[in-house]
Formats: structure tokens, sequence, C-alpha cells
């Protein structure tokens, strides 16, 4: 069996399962397994697959087939121009959250101390040391299994700059920050079991669950992030498409100014921002 022919069992076999970017999964599965680049298997496709490689492709496909996602079979993801390392104890990060990311540069100053509240696999907060011009700062998570995972990723990307610390909320938090941001769970509890297969059998119910009308931590957040901010600091956090009114009335509530809810590339409202 060629490169070629491999590749298209592949596709037949998500397409049959009705996998969502059947072709795409199928080709970027086929160069996980081979290391080939794009040019490299034009150059190859006719070319015999051996039958390690063969026997690998089949298992990665079959592991797709059974909707276990994609990043979860590469253990990676791209984010911000960084590869992030996830598995099973993170949430994958997602386009959408770039957003927040970019927000964020365009409102803290250089060399800001920042803290990232529910971070998860830490794409937030190291994306802001990577990118923005002196900052360093402070990951919490409730979870230790993805604080493991935000670890290597800091260790990786951007060294000593970012720390994280295993904690609920503010439980462990002192000090104060140039800026705040948060990507906290914000699905509603009964949204949850209607979610992808992908999504509800294998991210970490912990990362995805809002409480009964999925604002249960901006209320935490909003209520309490003055008392760590600085002068003049910024709170920003991640929504779901349909929660920006009441997240922005959150942040007014709590007398933050310049309160402005930010829309994704999808047109959908993503992130609330103000500032003390």
């Amino acid at each position: 069996m060629t490169f070629k022919q491999a590749l298209e069992k592949g596709i037949v076999l998500l397409e049959s399962e009705n996998i969502a970017d059947a072709r795409i999964d199928a080709w970027l599965l086929m160069s996980f397994v081979s290391g080939l680049s794009k040019a490299q298997y034009f150059l190859k496709q006719n070319d015999e697959i051996d039958e390690l490689t063969l026997y690998k492709y089949k298992d990665v496909l079959l592991k797709r087939a059974h909707r276990i996602p994609l990043q979860h079979i590469t253990g990676e993801q791209d984010f911000m121009g960084l590869t992030f390392w996830v598995n099973e104890h993170v949430l994958i990060p997602r386009q959408d959250t770039e957003t927040l990311v970019e927000e964020a540069l365009k409102v803290i100053p250089s060399g800001s101390h920042v803290l990232d509240l529910c971070t998860g696999s830490g794409c937030v907060i190291i994306s802001l040391a990577a990118l923005g011009q002196g900052c360093s700062g402070i990951g919490v998570d409730i979870s230790e299994d993805a604080l493991a995972v935000a670890r290597e990723n800091g260790n990786r990307l951007v060294g000593p700059k970012v720390a994280f610390v295993q904690g609920d909320l503010w439980q462990p938090v002192s000090g104060k920050f140039n800026a705040i941001v948060s990507n906290p769970p914000y699905i509603r509890t009964e949204e949850v079991e209607k979610l992808e297969t992908e999504v509800k059998d294998h991210e970490p119910r912990l990362a995805l669950d809002g409480t009964e009308d999925g604002l249960f931590f901006y209320r935490e957040i909003t209520a309490h992030a003055r008392e760590y901010l600085n002068e003049g600091g910024w709170l920003l956090v991640e929504i779901g498409f349909d929660q920006g009114q009441d997240v922005e009335k959150l942040f007014i509530e709590n007398d933050f100014i310049d309160v402005e809810v930010v829309k994704d590339l999808a047109g959908n409202d993503r992130v609330v921002k103000g500032h003390i």
C-alpha cells in the first residue's frame, strides 16, 4: 500500500464515522505518524508505506474514529503561534481564546505582572509572557493534573517567567497584579451533556461546567479582583457567546470602568474587559 492509498483509506474511515474535518484529520494523523511534511508527502505519496508506519496510522485513525480528540492523540495544539502540550486533564486551547490574549496584549503595560485564574494548559499566561514586553505571571488552577501540563508548557516555552500554583480561585493568591485574566468554566450544567462527544467525554468536566447559570466564576472573579489589582489594573475574561450582557453587568456592579464586550473573529461576544 502506498502513502496515498493509506491516506485515502483514512479519509474514508473518518468520513464513515461522521468525523468533522475528516480529510484534514486524516492528513494530520498521517503527518503525525510518518513525520512527513506536506511537501515531503507529495514527493513520496506513491512510495510503499512501511509496515510500522501503517500500523501506527491504523491505530490513531481508530482512536479518532472513536471520537478521541485529535489533539489528545498527537499530544499538542498550536495557539498564538506557540505549540502547547495537551492531554485529557486540560481544555484544548481554542482559537476563540486567542481573542482574550490579543485583548490583554493591547492594554497590559510592558513589564506587567499578570494573574491567570483557571489556567488549565497555561496557554493564556504563557502566551502573554512569550509575546508581551517583559511580562511575567502566575497561573492558578484547582487541578494538580492540569498544572503538571501547564508547568511542562511553561518550562519549555518561557522558563521562569511564569509560576503555577494549585488552589481554588483566589485561595492561594497574594500580592497585586497589573492585570488579571481568566478563561473560567462557563457552560451551563444542563448544556454540558449536549456538547459534542469529543468535548463532553474527553475534556475535563471541571474546566467546562460553569454551574447552573454558567456565571458562578464570573461572580467570584469580579467580586474580588479589585483586591488584587494595582491602580489602573485590568480584568479580562473569556465568555460564552450569549453571556456578554450578564458579565458586563457584573463588571459594572463591581465598579470597573471602560467596560467593553469584545467579539471574536466569528462575530460572537467572546471577551469582557474593564479596569479600576
